[in-house]
């Protein structure tokens, strides 16, 4: 795989890129990986790492394909333990086919304690499963001892218990432990002291803490701090100390500060030396015992596998009993120990010859950015060992292999060739296919038994008539997501958990409408004005004009009535559309030059005119002092190939919604000559005599031009040919350039203006495991405690919360047919002891008292109030109830689920 590879086909890696960024990704296409054990948890690790694009990898395995596989190994068929063939060769080309840029070759050489390893010199990383402990320790030792050393991770998943051991070397440096990108913050008063006190503007919290370094841009009157770097000293959230500045000029205004990233270094100790001493991740802070205790029970094991040369038999206690001796013994030598775990042992025992899939693919995400992490120096690795016990095309992974009988799919998206590098099912032969049926095909190849029902619909209001709604029809709803390296599950059980509704997101911050029109600071605002303004051109207006012809549908008509007087709704903004539009490739290319004149010049010299630079307001202070930055207005360079892409950009958007042919030659037709006059099929209505001037232009449009529609854009991101990108990256960039903005490059702008959130495929791989984990404890009617959230952090940590019980979910009311609405609030009163006040059905107020005439209502039956439909036996109400303290506003209740039944009886 070539070093520059990513670039050539940079639609297969987009949303990697924005994760890992370049440097980490050109790192990871000259890096080759070693990967031992092709069951269950190796062929997870083998999907994702292939799928990230490192230049190659190794599989090994000695093993024949068997009965057992199927049931872990989605790659392994019928066929291939029918034939006998070895697992090695049976998933080669199947993980081969995943990533074409991947060089993928296969091994099946025994790997015993005798083994010369010098063979693993040319690898970055090698990674270990199903290997006994004593082929771990000696692979380790040899992976450390080399300059620079090899890095090495070890995995292991014996039923309901797994582990991963990460070594990385004695010093393995990070560029970027966190991968969080650092926002510019905005200064209010640097002080003249020793050391100096920094005071974020408007109380914006810094987020910084001691020890680490900021750099100062753009600062007014202490100067000197421009482009330094400073360590800091944290005063509060929104103060730190600096260095000396006592001797520097004073502060005048303005400048903002951005946390610099310093590298980190890690350092790790053999696997030897971590056995009798582990350094342990926590991922369940309630069982703070239960990471000493896995690994306990799981060197227990790996003794038992030594001594019997085999795993414990399923079911028998015989076994468990020696495994349960063993861990007292291993337990007895640990520094740092926890109280044997009897029943986990015991269970250990009965299940280590399985594989759980769905624990398997969790660790296997994990364990797969971990080797990222080791190739790319980026992101905090893991130190040293994590054990665990008991989305998309992931769960049907999962739940194929889990063998569930019936899974309903729907999807209304198409495959993107950025779809492959995380989405396994898919092909490059499946680009522009249905998802969810292709995915479903795809499912039943790794489980034939499997019904597959795909749908294309939108998951919204209007086909909830199709899809389950959860909450109101009492089915458990297991929610996921992921965002880079950082992911979640959530588990909602009717009657026993908090509901969905119970956490709400942080809200999107909105940008200004000011800030987006005269004063960005930052190069988000740029680039949201640039998209705004390609909604505004290319779908709002179009769209606009579209819909009055199709309500207007003669232009003649339309004539005669604004001739008569008569006032039509938008009328004058679809004749001045009408009379700008081009009917040629260079009329746009004109239109396109004025844009370039109108956002890049005048309206900079209008604001310039309006707050001159020495503007000061009432305080004396001046106007333009950050975070405000006054424009500077420039004038077309058509050598400047920022301004050339924007011409042609623009000119190519306007000619696809006014269906003209795109043409090649652009540089002769762009006028450079400012006064230059507008073409007369561009002349747009005056201030003066509005309506006389539309008439006129629109008896023009007529008598030179019939076709009324156009064809509005939709801005579509994944197409790089179609110019949309072009535009919002070169608009924003010039008016960064403008307000002077560092700009952002094409791939961050892309990342912002399409919203796209950052994709990976081990992220995905972990989340997809933990929400199958989940369901099993549903299916299996689980207690409450077992259930968990599950959070994964940029540095793939996994953290497990404990749910808190929503008492009061959703009340049944089965009703009387003649029930009146005084009925149903005082058996409302009696059945759940509240004092209803006011009854909503959706959008209908049936009762509030202080309404009028809504006190009669209380003698009318609620099958006449609500009007039920022949087919609904039910209606949802929500119920306010008066609270107990005096003076505080009404509650609003549980959902209330009123069933129209004869007998009083709920289905």
């Amino acid at each position: 795989m070539a070093a520059d590879s990513m670039e050539i086909d940079d639609s297969l890696y987009s949303r990697q890129r924005y994760v890992l960024g370049d440097s980490a990704m050109h790192q990871m296409a000259q890096s080759s990986v070693f990967l031992s054990g092709m069951g269950g948890l190796g062929i997870e690790m083998a999907k994702n790492i292939v799928l990230a694009g490192v230049k190659a990898v190794t599989l090994h395995d000695t093993k024949q394909c068997e009965t057992w596989d199927l049931g872990s190994n989605f790659f392994i068929r019928q066929e291939d333990v029918l034939s006998q063939r070895r697992r090695v060769e049976a998933v080669c080309p199947r993980v081969a086919e995943l990533n074409p840029y991947v060089h993928v070759d296969m091994s099946s050489s025994a790997l015993a304690d005798n083994t010369d390893l010098s063979f693993l010199g040319k690898y970055q990383c090698v990674i270990l499963t199903e290997a006994r402990l004593s082929l771990q320790k000696r692979v380790n030792e040899f992976c450390h001892s080399q300059r620079p050393p090899i890095r090495f991770i070890g995995c292991d998943a014996y039923g309901i218990c797994v582990r991963v051991f990460c070594d990385f070397g004695e010093e393995f440096e990070v560029s970027d432990p966190t991968g969080e990108e650092p926002k510019e913050i905005f200064i209010q008063s640097i002080t003249q002291d020793n050391p100096g006190v920094v005071t974020c503007m408007d109380n914006q919290p810094h987020g910084l803490q001691t020890g680490q370094s900021v750099v100062f841009r753009e600062v007014n009157g202490m100067v000197e701090v421009n482009g330094t770097t400073q360590p800091v000293s944290v005063l509060s959230p929104y103060s730190f100390a600096i260095g000396d500045t006592s001797q520097l000029q004073p502060y005048a205004h303005g400048g903002f500060f951005v946390m610099v990233k310093t590298p980190k270094t890690y350092r790790f100790e053999t696997m030897e030396r971590q056995l009798c001493d582990p350094q342990v991740l926590t991922p369940d802070f309630s069982k703070p015992e239960a990471p000493l205790q896995i690994h306990a029970a799981m060197l227990a094991l790996d003794t038992f596998q030594e001594q019997h040369s085999r795993l414990p038999n399923t079911g028998c206690l015989q076994d468990a009993e020696v495994l349960l001796k063993l861990t007292e013994e291993v337990n007895a030598t640990l520094r740092n120990k926890a109280p044997v775990n009897t029943e986990l042992v015991r269970c250990l025992s009965r299940t280590a010859r399985g594989t759980l899939p769905p624990l398997a693919a969790a660790v296997g995400g994990l364990a797969s950015q971990e080797v990222l992490k080791a190739i790319t120096g980026k992101f905090a690795p893991l130190q040293q060992w994590v054990g665990c016990g008991a989305i998309g095309c992931e769960m049907l992974k999962n739940f194929a292999l889990l063998g569930v009988g019936l899974i309903c799919i729907t999807d209304p998206d198409l495959i993107e060739k950025s779809n492959l590098n995380r989405q396994f099912l898919f092909r490059p032969h499946h680009i522009q296919k249905p998802k969810s049926t292709t995915a479903a095909e795809a499912t039943h190849d790794i489980n034939p038994d499997l019904q597959v029902d795909a749908h294309l619909n939108k998951v919204c209001p209007a086909t909830e008539n199709r899809l389950v709604r959860c909450l109101s029809n009492q089915r458990p709803l297991l929610d996921s997501g992921t965002m880079g390296t950082k992911g979640h599950t959530e588990i909602i059980v009717p009657n026993l958990t908090e509901s969905y509704n119970s956490h709400r997101d942080p809200p999107e911050e909105e940008i200004p409408f000011c800030t987006l029109k005269s004063f960005p600071s930052v190069i988000e605002h740029t680039i949201q004005w640039a998209r705004d303004k390609f909604e505004n051109l290319f779908v709002h207006k179009p769209s606009m004009y579209n819909s009055f012809w199709q309500t207007h549908s003669s232009a003649d008509v339309v004539l005669q009535r604004m001739q008569a007087g008569e006032s039509l709704e938008g009328a004058f903004q679809v004749i001045k559309l009408l009379s700008k539009r081009p009917s040629q490739w260079e009329h746009c290319i004109t239109i396109a030059r004025l844009k370039f004149e109108k956002y890049f010049k005048r309206k900079a010299l209008q604001l310039l005119h309006s707050f001159p630079l020495d503007t000061r307001l009432k305080d004396g202070s001046l106007f333009w002092q950050s975070p405000k930055r006054p424009p500077a207005p420039f004038d077309f360079d058509l050598n400047d190939s920022l301004h050339f892409t924007f011409i042609v950009s623009t000119a190519r958007l306007f000619a696809g919604i006014y269906n003209i042919s795109y043409s090649e030659k652009v540089g002769h037709c762009i006028e450079t000559n400012e006064a230059a006059k507008k073409p007369d099929s561009m002349k747009m209505p005056l201030s003066s005599e509005e309506e006389r001037e539309a008439i006129t232009q629109l008896e023009q449009a007529i008598a030179t031009d019939s076709r009324l529609q156009v064809s509005p854009l939709q801005f579509e991101k994944d197409d790089d040919s179609n110019g949309h990108v072009d535009f919002v990256t070169s608009a924003s960039a010039l008016r960064a350039r403008m307000y002077a903005i560092e700009p952002a490059d094409r791939l961050k702008t892309k990342r912002i203006a399409g919203k796209i959130i950052p994709a990976i495929a081990t992220a995905t791989a972990a989340v997809a495991g933990l929400v199958a984990l989940e369901l099993i404890k549903v299916v299996g009617g689980y207690e409450f405690e077992s259930f968990k959230n599950w959070h994964i952090r940029n540095s793939l940590i996994s953290l497990s919360h404990f749910y808190l019980i929503q008492h009061l979910l959703f009340f049944y009311f089965p009703g009387m047919m003649d029930f009146t609405l005084s009925d149903f609030m005082n058996a409302v009163r009696e059945k759940y002891g509240i004092e209803p006040t006011m009854v909503v059905h959706g959008v209908k107020m049936l009762y509030v008292p202080v309404m009028p005439g809504h006190s009669k209502r209380l003698k009318l039956t609620m099958q006449k109030l609500i009007k039920p439909s022949v087919d609904r036996r039910y209606v949802d109400l929500t119920v306010s109830f008066a609270p107990e303290a005096d003076g505080d506003d009404d509650l609003p209740g549980p959902p209330v689920r009123y069933f129209f039944s004869r007998n009083g009886e709920t289905p």
